[in-house]
């Protein structure tokens, strides 16, 4: 048993290593060496946890995919609605980005990944709008002419963009810009009797969602302080 806690604190070492030499200098020019050194381990125990940097920074999609895909999980099992879901998890998703460097890194790995070979959130993250989207137009919750392509293509180029923003201030992924973001869009979005309804700063179990994921995946290290 300790030498598996040790093992699982070596291991969670080398990802928060990882994820700032990752953020720093990106993947091609991150070194094994700065990554063992900075996480206060030897090179054959990097190894020993890690054949490569390619098997690095797999670890590191994997663990913000495991992350990130259970937050939206708990949150969707959780929902009053699909419009609500929809807030919900990307308020659930930008507090993953902004506390974790581990799922931060893991996510901007996975959306640099070529196309066809594997693990793209970004595109997970558009599959799931898509849904909800169409199942609040099932629940007859859309305002009346919201075309669901035109309206999931605005809300991923929108989320998506706060996460690049955020790489140089970390204000964009803020639950005080997000709930700004809502503030703005929702009345477009939703009918007005659904809108009256409707929380833009998430409901709590968007804050449940995000603190569990971090629990239940590698320990985090802040990337910022939190805006709640």
């Amino acid at each position: 048993m300790i030498k598996q806690e040790r093992a699982a604190r070596t291991r969670d070492a080398l990802l928060l290593a990882a994820a700032g030499e990752f953020r720093r200098h990106g993947y091609d020019k991150a070194k094994l060496s700065v990554i063992s050194a900075e996480a206060g381990v030897s090179s054959g125990a990097l190894h020993f946890h890690f054949e490569s940097k390619a098997a690095l920074a797999e670890a590191l999609r994997n663990d913000a995919s495991h992350s990130l895909r259970r937050a939206a999980r708990l949150v969707r099992g959780r929902r009053t609605s699909a419009l609500q879901a929809l807030v919900d998890v990307s308020h659930a998703l930008a507090d993953l980005l902004r506390r974790s460097s581990v799922v931060r890194a893991g996510f901007v790995l996975s959306c640099e990944t070529e196309p066809g070979t594997g693990l793209n959130l970004r595109q997970e993250w558009q599959c799931c709008v898509q849904q909800l989207l169409a199942e609040a137009d099932d629940e007859r919750t859309l305002a009346q002419g919201v075309a669901q392509q035109h309206m999931a293509g605005a809300l991923v180029a929108s989320t998506v963009g706060y996460e690049v923003l955020s790489r140089s201030n970390p204000e964009w992924l803020s639950c005080v810009t997000l709930t700004a973001f809502w503030e703005l869009l929702l009345p477009t979005l939703a009918t007005a009797q659904t809108l009256a309804r409707l929380d833009p700063a998430g409901t709590e179990a968007a804050h449940r969602a995000s603190a569990t994921a971090l629990r239940t995946g590698c320990a985090p290290a802040p990337v910022g302080p939190s805006a709640r």
